[in-house]
């Protein structure tokens, strides 16, 4: 701690952005530790410095492995003696680095020795902000920071470019544009470095003619009318989705005692959608990118359950319907539960419980603290779209056998009227199903290609409460009889003769 420019080894250097740099000189293996950096006393990163040894001469060839809570080391180093092809490949877990290391040696005496390093919380200190962007634009750390260096090493000059593979650690805006940037003493530069192409859409290969600190920026344009509009209609449409849900949940409740209305599945399934889309509401609004990171992660992971249970809760209508569609064409078939609803609670609680226990067990950081959801940059990811795909797929699977079962049934169906009629009903709540067994969510997946295909999806999977609270209240003659006689006990007085003669026929 110090208010002087230079204070023994270490150096002070401040920038015109307010940020300043801190240089250690002479480095030796009792520097390292962890250090607290800041101006004043209102606040301080903690910063990991790591000595992992003295780089000795070889003849031939070593590597010194080092890893350590947030930081990745590799450091190769070569001899006279070494065979070797020209270019030599560094892997560490972030990204990979290729280098002519054989050139550089020739330019030494045979030696040489390269370092790579990736530092996983070094973008909250070397933040994206720092890279100049033009007006309306928003920048994005797309990969972790990683360095390269050449110690002992007495001619430092490249003969040959670089390549960098750095790994994405989010998904890309397809309108976003990608810089291969390093660290320029104050902010993030381009200079000397080019994009070549992505490997796939989870990786960027950067060329870079100088070795420094390396990342990944993705710049987009922040259209703040057009999100604030996105953001209204998100609002709008998961509003209304909750109160119809609600209201299917009071309409479930009030006739539980009726079998013909009350359905453990519905209720279950509107109870687990009502809360995880208020929680995701509130999450989004209150929690995401606040200082509340372990909050935000234990939400996110109370959502993922709601979610999950959801899912599974469709599932099981897509088999109870699917069975009560098959007996239409058996005669005197009789409703018959296809699983005892406490049997039907296990499965829609413990198997989310079970999943989300399990994926939290294996990998405890699955969860991004900043967007309070599941860090799509991992392989945690597949906690929920394993199971989602799954149902997805036998959900579709089932609408469409429900379909033509109902199509082959009305064929052979004799000329009964009533019969036909039911039929005809079923068959429209069968199509109205399709949403409500969830299968609008497939357009998640393609959601990234179109802004337009982002509201569809949004507008159909926000509104399946509306779609149980339409075909399984308003469209049920059941319901409404029992509505009707709800409000005939509430307010007597507008009860007519002719209303009580058509309810003691109907009981």
């Amino acid at each position: 701690m110090s208010d002087q420019p230079l204070y023994g080894r270490y150096t002070v250097e401040n920038s015109e952005t307010g940020e300043f740099i801190v240089t250690i000189s002479k480095l030796q293996k009792s520097d390292a530790g962890t250090y607290r950096c800041g101006v004043g006393g209102s606040m301080y990163h903690d910063v990991d410095v790591t000595v992992v040894g003295v780089v000795k001469p070889t003849k031939t060839v070593e590597l010194l492995n080092f890893t350590s809570n947030t930081t990745e080391v590799k450091v190769y180093t070569i001899g006279p003696n070494a065979t070797l092809e020209s270019i030599t490949r560094l892997n560490n877990t972030a990204a990979l680095l290729d280098i002519d290391i054989i050139s550089i040696a020739k330019n030494n005496k045979g030696h040489a020795s390269v370092a790579f390093m990736t530092y996983d919380n070094m973008s909250e200190i070397l933040k994206p902000t720092f890279f100049p962007s033009k007006k309306d634009t928003v920048n994005t750390m797309m990969s972790t920071v990683v360095s390269a260096s050449l110690p002992k090493t007495t001619n430092k000059t490249l003969t040959n470019p670089v390549n960098f593979t750095l790994k994405h650690i989010r998904e890309m805006d397809p309108t976003g544009t990608l810089y291969c940037v390093y660290w320029d003493k104050t902010e993030w530069s381009t200079n000397g470095c080019v994009r070549i192409r992505e490997e796939n859409s989870n990786d960027t290969i950067c060329s870079c003619t100088h070795l420094s600190t390396f990342a990944l920026l993705m710049q987009t344009e922040n259209l703040p009318e057009r999100s604030h509009r996105l953001e209204l209609l998100n609002t709008i449409a998961f509003a209304v989705g909750l109160t119809f849900l609600f209201l299917a949940i009071l309409t479930f409740v009030l006739f539980r005692k009726n079998s013909r209305v009350s359905s453990v599945l519905r209720l279950n399934l509107c109870i687990c959608l009502l809360l995880a889309q208020l929680l995701f509401l509130l999450t989004q609004r209150f929690l995401a990118g606040s200082s509340y990171k372990g909050a935000c992660a234990v939400f996110a992971g109370i959502l993922h359950f709601f979610l999950l249970s959801a899912f599974v809760w469709m599932f099981l209508e897509a088999i109870t319907l699917f069975i009560s569609v098959k007996n239409l064409s058996k005669i005197r078939s009789r409703w018959r539960e296809v699983l005892h609803w406490k049997y039907q609670l296990v499965i829609g609680y413990v198997v989310p419980t079970l999943v989300v226990g399990v994926s939290v067990a294996v990998q405890r950081d699955g969860y991004d603290s900043e967007r309070c959801w599941i860090n799509l940059g991992t392989s945690f990811v597949w906690s929920f779209l394993g199971p989602v795909c799954f149902i997805l797929a036998m959900n579709l699977i089932l609408f469409i056998t429900i379909i033509i079962t109902l199509q082959c049934t009305l064929m052979h169906l004799s000329g009964d009227v009533s019969q036909i009629k039911n039929s005809r009903t079923m068959v429209f709540k069968a199509l109205a199903q399709f949403f409500i067994l969830g299968c609008p969510w497939i357009l998640g997946f393609f959601t990234q290609f179109s802004k337009a295909l982002e509201i569809i999806f949004l507008l159909l999977t926000s509104q399946q409460g509306t779609f149980i609270f339409l075909v399984h209240c308003v469209l049920s003659e059941e319901v409404r009889k029992q509505y009707k006689k709800l409000w005939y006990t509430l307010c007597p007085h507008h009860e007519t003769k002719e209303q009580m003669t058509e309810d003691t026929t109907w009981t």
